[in-house]
């Protein structure tokens, strides 16, 4: 277990040296910014992500289903690909509608929270550490 401590507070220092997660940790990076109204824009890009989710995988494997129910596996062969790919595509839409300002946002959190919680984790010291 203190193995994994000391390897878990080399790994934690390697990424507070990175630029991003440094900023993101002494700006103390919150997500206030998902608190307002967002704009139809980006709930058009939501819905667009939220489709491609539906028509994935799912409308593949009915495809699958419905070719080996009739016997005829050009449906699968063609329509597999096609539908997967117009999914893949509306995924695309979707986080270009949405912008990537949302994106970064979560990132730095997710960066800051991220580096705080293998921080506490790999705490050897408990009287040095930060319980904030």
């Amino acid at each position: 277990m203190k193995q994994f401590k000391i390897l878990s507070a080399r790994f934690a220092d390697r990424l507070l040296h990175i630029p991003f997660v440094e900023n993101a940790v002494n700006e103390q990076a919150t997500l206030d910014a998902f608190k307002g109204k967002p704009s139809p824009l980006i709930l058009a890009g939501v819905l667009a992500i939220i489709i491609s989710f539906v028509i994935g995988w799912p409308a593949v494997a009915a495809l699958g289903a419905v070719s080996l129910k009739t016997e005829q596996p050009w449906i699968a062969v063609v329509g597999c690909p096609l539908i997967y790919g117009l999914s893949h595509l509306l995924f695309i839409l979707g986080m270009y509608l949405s912008g990537g300002k949302y994106t970064l946002i979560f990132l730095r959190w997710f960066s800051r929270i991220s580096v705080e919680k293998l921080q506490t984790w790999s705490c050897t010291e408990p009287d040095k550490c930060n319980t904030e």
